[in-house]
This record gives C-alpha cells, structure tokens and sequence, in this order.
C-alpha cells in the first residue's frame, strides 16, 4: 500500500467527479488506504441527503474498494505529537484533519487530497501533488 485517500477526494469520486475517479484508477494498483477517521467524514454527507440509509449503503460500497486502517495507540500518539506542535506553533488544523495525516505518517503512506494549504502545516507528511 502507497497512497491514503483523504475525504475529499472519496467524496469527489461518490460525486462521480472525472479527476477523482481518475486519480484513483491511476494509483489503485499502488493499493489505496482510508482512514477510520475519513469514514466518519464521508458518512456525515449521509445525513444531509433525503434517505439516509440509502445514502450510507452506497457509501459502504464505494469504501469496500479500499483497504480501511483503523486508528491505533501509535497512530495517537503521532497525532498527539502533531496536534501539541500545531496547537504551539498557533497553526492548529481539525483533529480529524490530523488524525488523517497521523494514519498516513505512521503507515509510510503519501496522502492524496486537494487540501494542500491545511496539511502542508505537517512536515512530515508525505503529499501526492
């Protein structure tokens, strides 16, 4: 596995959006990973729409073709670390935003996202550009 997808990019591929999908169909065969933290960003989409469960039901499909890391004590503590240097430097970003970058940084993964300005705050964070 290379590349960890950030949330705005699965939401651009469920919006059948061509530069999403085609940047996931050009990098699927380096093996693509999702945070547990972007499910809860993706899912939240679910509940704006008019059947929920519907919507969560696609989501679940779309989300089966990537393998899902879940957060574990070391990929906290990378968080934690990050978050106390953000929060000092007055650069401080969402903590599903660094719980996304920690996921990446512990697993050696580049993170695939349009958020360039918020996690270029990370150093250590590899970025696909």
């Amino acid at each position: 596995m290379s590349y960890r997808v950030d949330s705005d990019v699965l939401v651009d591929g469920l919006l059948g959006r061509p530069a999403a999908l085609d940047l996931v169909a050009r990098l699927r065969h380096h093996g693509l990973a999702v945070s547990i933290a972007s499910y809860g960003e993706v899912f939240e989409g679910a509940f704006k729409a008019t059947d929920p469960h519907l919507r969560l039901a696609r989501f679940r499909t779309y989300l089966d073709d990537f393998a899902m890391i879940p957060l574990t004590d070391p990929i906290m503590e990378t968080f934690a670390r990050i978050r106390a240097d953000l929060r000092g430097s007055g650069r401080l970003i969402s903590d599903l935003d660094i719980l996304i970058a920690a996921t990446a940084i512990h697993h050696d993964l580049t993170l695939i996202t349009r958020n360039l300005r918020r996690f270029e705050r990370i150093p250590e964070l590899s970025i696909h550009r």
